[in-house]
C-alpha cells in the first residue's frame, strides 16, 4: 500500500492506496503468506480465530474473550463461514464455538473449506478487505441503538 495522504494529511482509504501488486496479492489472499513466519515460530497457528488489533480489547463481551484462549490462526471458523460478508458479533461468535469445540477434524474442515473459498474466491468484500468495518465502531453503534 502507499502512503498516499489527502489535503488534510490524513491517509487515504485503503481501497484509494493499494497498488496493483497489493491488490493481486490480496485477491488472490497471498498476503497472508507472510504469517507462515508466525506459524514456524509458534506464534500462530494454522487454524483458529483471527488476530485482531490490541485496541479493540475492551469491546469484547466476557464470552467473546474465550478467543483468546488460543492461538491466533491464519484461517478460522469465521473465515470459512462468511469472512467478509458477516458481521462482528456472527464472526465472534463462530471464534468461541471453534474455541469450546476445538478438535484435529475441525481444523482440517476449516482448512479443507479455506482452500476452496481462496481458490473460488468467495467472501470477498467489493473492496478486498477482511473486515466489515472496524469494531471499536461497530460496538459503539451497538450501544447507541439500545
Amino acid at each position: 500500500m502507499s502512503n498516499t495522504i489527502d489535503d488534510s494529511g490524513n491517509l487515504l482509504p485503503d481501497n484509494k492506496r493499494m497498488t496493483s501488486l497489493g491488490r493481486f496479492l490480496r485477491r488472490n489472499s497471498l498476503d497472508e503468506l507472510p504469517q507462515f513466519i508466525n506459524v514456524l515460530k509458534g506464534d500462530m497457528s494454522l487454524v483458529g480465530p483471527r488476530p485482531l488489533e490490541v485496541y479493540y480489547l475492551p469491546y469484547y463481551s466476557e464470552k467473546e474473550n474465550m478467543r483468546h484462549n488460543v492461538k491466533p490462526g491464519i484461517t478460522g471458523l469465521a473465515q470459512v463461514s462468511g469472512r467478509n460478508t458477516i458481521d462482528w458479533d456472527k464472526k465472534l461468535a463462530l471464534d468461541v464455538y471453534y474455541v469450546e469445540n476445538m478438535s484435529f477434524r475441525l481444523d482440517i474442515q476449516i482448512l479443507f473449506k479455506t482452500v476452496i473459498k481462496v481458490i473460488k474466491r468467495q467472501d470477498l468484500s467489493k473492496s478486498g478487505l477482511d473486515s466489515p468495518g472496524d469494531f471499536d465502531v461497530y460496538r459503539k453503534k451497538q450501544l447507541q441503538t439500545k
